[in-house]
């Protein structure tokens, strides 16, 4: 008899935990959490890839059924939309084996998040969540953020979807009229905003692997973004930090801190923290391994992976505490400075002859209308690097920013001309 993994909402990399356990003779499940799969993520979705798929309906005592009859090694997460629901499998299927119950909402939804750090004594950023104007305005009020920059998200959303960034001085009711009501990458609808002060910084990704209740670091992460209007979360490039670094230190404990606070026990974590003069400073955690192209780049990076070590905790009962880098790695986000129709992805192949090339993803065939880049989900694509010669791929990202550059995207252009 094959033994079983279930997998809930494997989208896009996540998908690549089938392969992982497959090669250990461990056939994948995926479980949807949705009744169909989630439009935004529709080019992610490779069914192909399990050895079967059960979409949820909202009947829980029939899908708990349903994995249950599988006897599944783990059940594990692909994204936020699963986390609730992969918490409420393993309670019912293994009591007592997952993260905190109790505090599932703190891992999936941005307000009792903040709400459990705050009430943990862990260093924070001022936040609030409401649908009233006015509500907002008092609360903006009372803690003296009014006039200050601010930023304005979905509560339930995740990457860096509907994130805006409003000026010192700007009107914020704009940008929260706009959010509350609209429907965001889960399909589901915005019917409260997350408000929060904005933090200044750099901004850093603490991966991390917890097996009962011991948390080992698999990565840090130093972002490179930039702000496009009132959009913040445009990606530039993602580079690893080494343990030696004074910096991994700092971002570990208070990393801990923060994974203590929203119950983190077992499996994946991903953590963005801004660093300020203050201090460190959670932006979100999420209890799901690192997406986009982050588990390659760490395989590349440290030789080890969020996905790998699952496999080893659930497979070999193993643990590891650290990471360590192999070479340096880098991954390059290209975008689009207009919207239009991109009539020369072409050029963008010239990348495959950099010394250090190892990946390029372009999310869009030649001749499609691509969106303006404000975001992680409308990027043109990206680009990774790794070599041992730092040198070479500082030279290398250069050459990709000259390649980016001749991309020609015509604002007034249809697709397919």
């Amino acid at each position: 008899m094959p033994r079983h993994v279930v997998l809930v909402d494997p989208y896009s990399e996540a998908a690549e935990y089938a392969n992982a356990f497959r090669a250990r003779g461990i056939e994948p499940v995926a479980v949807l959490s949705t009744p169909a799969p989630l439009k935004s993520y529709l080019h992610g979705w490779k069914p192909e890839a399990f050895h079967s798929t059960h979409f949820y309906d909202g009947d829980f005592a029939k899908l708990a059924d349903i994995v249950r009859g599988y006897d599944p090694v783990a059940v594990v997460p692909g994204n936020e939309c699963a986390v609730r629901l992969v918490d409420a499998l393993i309670e019912e299927l293994a009591p007592g084996t997952g993260n905190v119950p109790e505090l599932s909402a703190a891992r999936r939804d941005k307000w009792p998040m903040a709400q459990a750090v705050a009430s943990a004594g862990v260093p924070h950023l001022r936040t609030f969540a409401t649908a009233s104007e006015e509500e907002a305005a008092d609360w903006l009020r009372q803690n003296g953020l009014e006039g200050r920059a601010l930023v304005l998200k979905p509560r339930c959303s995740g990457g860096t979807d509907g994130v805006h960034k409003v000026e010192a001085g700007e009107d914020w009711r704009p940008s929260f009229r706009r959010l509350l009501g609209s429907i965001n990458m889960f399909d589901l609808t915005n019917d409260s905003i997350l408000i929060q002060e904005f933090a200044s910084g750099t901004e850093f990704v603490v991966d991390t692997y917890s097996v009962d209740g011991q948390m080992g670091l698999v990565a840090v992460v130093q972002y490179s973004k930039s702000t496009r209007g009132n959009r913040i979360g445009v990606y530039d490039a993602e580079d690893y930090l080494l343990p030696s670094d004074p910096l991994v230190g700092v971002l570990e404990s208070y990393t801990r801190q923060v994974a203590d606070a929203v119950g983190i026990r077992t499996g994946c974590t991903h953590t963005e923290i801004m660093l300020t003069d203050d201090g460190p400073r959670l932006i979100e955690i999420a209890a799901r391994l690192d997406g986009g192209c982050a588990q390659q780049a760490a395989r590349l990076a440290t030789g080890d992976s969020q996905i790998d070590r699952t496999v080893r905790h659930h497979l070999d009962s193993a643990f590891t505490p650290g990471f360590e880098i192999v070479q340096p790695t880098r991954v390059v986000w290209l975008s689009a400075a207009n919207s239009g129709a991109m009539s020369n992805a072409e050029v963008l192949e010239a990348a495959r002859e950099l010394a250090s090339f190892q990946k390029l993803s372009c999310r869009y065939p030649n001749g499609s209308r691509v969106p303006k880049t404000e975001d992680l989900f409308t990027t043109l694509g990206w680009v990774l690097l790794s070599t041992p010669d730092q040198d070479v791929l500082d030279q290398d990202t250069k050459r990709v920013r000259e390649i980016e550059a001749k991309v020609v995207i015509d604002p007034l252009g249809r697709a397919g001309q």
